[in-house]
């Protein structure tokens, strides 16, 4: 019997043992089921091109794209309502990816309407311009989402006008007239006499000097504040607008773009590649045009305009695209390849971006008569900042150029176009504390 008990013993210790050490089985990996439908907000159709040239949809998934023009902002009023039924909308109602724009990226990136990227398995590459990551951050540095293009900006003028006024309309020499703002005053005088006009509008160099501001409109006590570059600005106008050297259009107005017909008088323009390329259509005009007879240089101060963010929406039941589109269109060298022969962009892949600044045969002959503009532009993006930007932004800075322009073309005098301004900001934001 107790030898019985003994061999019984031993038994289940053995088993125990066994039991202990044998090794578990493997779990299945755990998959999260992806929606069929895949629900895009866009203000334009410029990004749905790319997307459709360069993008494979999975089997299985539809691409619905929900477009509304962002004017007077009709864009971000639509996408509000969209993001606010967001948690109670059906699956395939829900947006899993929606564009924003620098002006106005941060209202987004600072809400819980936009996931941590990161936690969708897509990390930023180290050849992505910082800036981007910075614009797509939000205030604890989380990222939300990524560009697919950086938007580095120049001064593009027309180098008959530069040769008649400074004598010479090699790049290197111009640029080196016009690398400081009282160099570019002082080439702004001598246009003027031999007629011309140094800008077209107004807010040309508007963004020139915003983009370089030291402080936000709005201080961490909700107090106002103009910073030295805005203060430069107005008083910049002021003097081209008395002393001719400029027109009182706006931006987009038909009387600035006319000037970039061959009869123009207009020596400057800002812009980026993406300003040149698409909005300066009178200059490429087959019979009024002039194409060929423009060159961009960095000019007083590097700033950039614009951009397009891709921000990825929480919610989305498409996470798993939502990764393969932000790869797609930052790492993918061949699409971002394809982006700069095809499109005229420049991407946000800095090692792409230096393979067209090295390569001797690469020209822009679209408009540029053939200069490297990519080279050009892989300067100025190295001095890009994001820095002292606020959720006020926009409608401060469309705000102060909207007001000042009706003292400018003589509506109005200064001091009653600063109240206009101050009125527009209680308006639209009561907690703003304005100058006594």
């Amino acid at each position: 019997m107790k030898k019985l008990v003994a061999i019984l013993m031993a038994a289940l210790m053995l088993v125990g043992i066994v039991a202990c050490t044998a090794k578990p089985a493997d779990k299945p990996a755990e998959t999260v089921a992806q929606g069929k439908v895949f629900n895009i907000y866009a203000w334009n159709e410029e990004f749905k091109g790319f997307f459709e040239k360069y993008y494979t949809v999975p089997e299985g998934v539809t691409v619905n794209w929900i477009i509304v023009p962002s004017d007077n902002g009709a864009y971000q009023q639509k996408l509000d309502e969209a993001l606010l039924n967001q948690a109670n909308a059906a699956d395939d109602d829900k947006i899993d990816m929606f564009l924003a724009e620098a002006d106005y990226i941060g209202k987004y990136v600072d809400s819980d309407y936009t996931m941590d990227i990161s936690k969708i398995g897509y990390t930023n590459a180290d050849t992505m311009y910082e800036y981007t990551i910075k614009a797509a951050s939000d205030v604890n540095g989380v990222c939300k989402g990524v560009s697919f293009q950086c938007c580095p900006a120049a001064v593009i003028y027309r180098k008959s006008i530069a040769k008649d006024v400074l004598g010479t309309d090699d790049p290197a020499e111009v640029q080196a007239a016009i690398d400081s703002w009282e160099k570019f005053d002082a080439v702004a005088a001598q246009a003027k006499e031999k007629g011309y006009y140094m800008t077209a509008s107004f807010a040309e160099t508007f963004r020139a000097f915003s983009n370089n501001c030291t402080m936000p409109w709005v201080d961490a006590n909700d107090n106002l504040q103009f910073d030295p570059q805005i203060t430069a600005w107005i008083d910049q106008t002021d003097n081209y607008i008395k002393n001719g050297y400029t027109l009182t259009a706006g931006v987009w107005d038909a009387e600035k773009t006319n000037e970039m017909f061959a009869t123009g008088k207009t020596m400057c323009f800002f812009g980026p590649a993406w300003y040149y390329n698409f909005c300066m259509t009178n200059a490429m005009d087959p019979e009024q045009g002039c194409v060929g007879d423009w060159c961009i240089v960095k000019g007083p101060q590097a700033y950039f305009w614009g951009g397009t963010w891709l921000l990825a929406a929480t919610g989305s039941d498409n996470t798993e695209m939502l990764k393969d589109i932000f790869e797609t269109f930052t790492k993918n060298e061949d699409v971002c390849t394809k982006l700069v022969e095809n499109e005229n962009q420049y991407p946000n892949n800095t090692k792409v971006v230096e393979k067209f600044a090295n390569d001797p045969n690469y020209g822009n002959t679209a408009i540029l008569d053939g200069q490297n503009d990519i080279a050009v532009f892989a300067e100025l993006a190295k001095d890009i900042k994001w820095e002292n930007h606020t959720n006020y932004d926009q409608i401060l800075n469309e705000g102060l150029q909207n007001k000042l322009q009706e003292y400018f073309n003589g509506s109005v005098d200064k001091d009653t176009a600063m109240k206009n301004f101050y009125q527009l900001i209680k308006e639209t934001y009561p907690n703003i504390k304005l100058p006594a």
